[in-house]
């Protein structure tokens, strides 16, 4: 069961094979006896999830299953989740229950899935290898000596290992998309505004973005078809109506226009990443699509832009965390301001603290007009660009991230750290909905191809996925780790 997909599975339990509680019992079974190594999750709800488990089977008994009705998934730990810890990856939370659901978690129960647990990741979301959790990195399933990318790296390595067959992740700069290349899985970062940020924990809310992590864009497109929709609790959710995302998935390519953005086949890309990439196109090519060249200007300034607005805006959503209301507490304060600086230094790992201490410079006086504003600006030009490339083309489509998956401790430098998600940033200033799916695999080593799109065209991207997949077997391929049955 662990082996197949979110849709197999859902066809499965439709044609009785097994029960939801039987599935569940199996994958919970798999966690006990591999996670300890991966590090994947942070909380696994036992209890709740076969309590689920049984509500499913009960539902489908009584005729009243849905597409959803008894599926196990994860959730990244940045999810309010009733009753559960939620934690964020990070010691200032690491006593918080949730009180409430986040609306995608609210979504899915009311679809009738079944939730696992809470996935590790970098703390606040802040990261891009899942090593800034106060729970200890997660391993990427493919090679334990690599990281599994980030933020959303253990929903990513769970998936890719067999534990869970989907997952759900946010994306501020990439953490979708760069763990899910990194470990080989299918990952979606919707159009801003597509998915309800209510009771998302906020890292930076002019680009924090839900989206589903599963094996096949087919898996997305079923998820996504849940979770998607207006929410009134969320200022910056869409009124938009929600498609079936699945209707389209047989949709022919013949005469997709393609556009490589050249500067994303430049310096600093890894060349056999760039190989496979270019025989990804190549099927693209063989299906119908007709390929070209086109630029985006800005692309070099996406990094700097990115990171001058998203600390900046992280320093004002983490102020709240002041050992007063709620999370973290330093012991016997000596006063007000001792209880402050002490619960936020104590709370907060070295990562987080980096980002605050930028964020709060670049929004002070005298700094603010120089940098933010500034920064504000370049993202204008660099969605201007996706603009100008979607008059020319359909999709643009490029490495998800420069390399494969790096060694754990390998990118100790702040900087480098932070390069890793020169594909992945303007993606996410623009608001624009990107895929990635597994397109090769060097020395063990997954390799992702990133497929963008306009505002809103997620049926597209996804059907432009899932015909890749039905003449590839990328996405088939499993890691070595945890192939014994439990």
């Amino acid at each position: 069961m662990h082996d197949m997909t979110l849709t197999e599975l859902a066809r499965a339990l439709e044609a009785g094979k097994f029960t939801s509680r039987q599935l569940t019992e199996s994958l919970l079974a798999r966690i006990e006896r591999f996670d300890g190594e991966l590090n994947s999750f942070i909380s696994v709800t036992a209890e709740q999830a076969l309590a689920a488990a049984d509500a499913a089977d009960a539902a489908r008994a009584r005729g009243e299953a849905g597409p959803l009705t008894g599926l196990p998934l994860a959730l990244k730990d940045i999810f309010c989740t009733q009753d559960v810890k939620t934690s964020c990856g990070s010691k200032m939370l690491d006593n918080f229950i949730a009180p409430y659901d986040a609306h995608v978690v609210e979504k899915l129960k009311h679809a009738g899935t079944v939730s696992l647990g809470k996935t590790n990741m970098d703390e606040f979301a802040m990261g891009s290898s899942n090593e800034n959790s106060h729970y200890g990195p997660v391993k990427n399933p493919w090679d334990l000596t690599a990281v599994p990318g980030g933020s959303s790296g253990g929903s990513a390595a769970a998936v890719a290992a067999g534990l869970v067959p989907a997952a759900l992740g946010t994306d501020t700069g990439g953490s979708i998309r760069q763990p899910a290349a990194f470990c080989g899985i299918t990952g979606l970062k919707p159009t801003y505004g597509r998915v309800s940020r209510y009771g998302m924990v906020a890292y930076a809310s002019s680009l924090d973005q839900a989206g589903p992590m599963a094996r096949t864009a087919e898996d997305c497109a079923l998820l996504l078809s849940a979770i998607a929709g207006h929410d009134l609790r969320d200022s910056t959710s869409v009124a938009r109506g929600v498609p079936d995302y699945r209707a389209e998935l047989g949709a022919s390519l013949s005469g997709l226009r393609i556009g490589l953005p050249k500067e994303y086949f430049g310096d600093g890309l890894d060349p056999e990443v760039e190989t496979a990439i270019r025989e990804a196109v190549k099927v693209y090519e063989s299906l119908g699509a007709t390929v070209q060249e086109v630029s985006l200007p800005h692309t070099h300034h996406a990094i700097p832009a990115y990171y001058v607005i998203a600390p900046a805006e992280a320093s004002s959503n983490l102020s709240r965390y002041d050992g007063v209301r709620f999370g973290y507490r330093c012991d016997a304060p000596a006063d007000l301001e001792d209880l402050y600086k002490r619960s936020r230094a104590e709370g907060f790992g070295d990562e987080v603290k980096r980002r605050i201490l930028i964020g709060t410079h670049t929004l002070s006086e005298g700094f603010f007009d120089a940098y933010y504003k500034k920064a504000q600006q370049v993202r204008r030009l660099i969605r201007q660009d996706f603009m100008d490339a979607f008059e020319e083309v359909d999709v643009l489509m490029g490495p998800s991230t420069p390399t494969t998956a790096f060694d754990l401790g390998a990118n100790k430098d702040p900087v480098s750290m932070y390069l890793q998600d020169i594909y992945t940033i303007a993606i996410n200033l623009a608001g624009i909905p990107g895929i990635s799916v597994p397109a090769g695999n060097i020395n063990g080593r997954p390799v992702g191809l990133q497929i963008l799109g306009p505002h809103f065209a997620e049926t597209q991207l996804l059907n432009v996925a899932h015909q890749f997949q039905q003449v590839t077997d990328w996405h088939q391929q499993r890691p070595a780790f945890g192939k014994e049955n439990t």
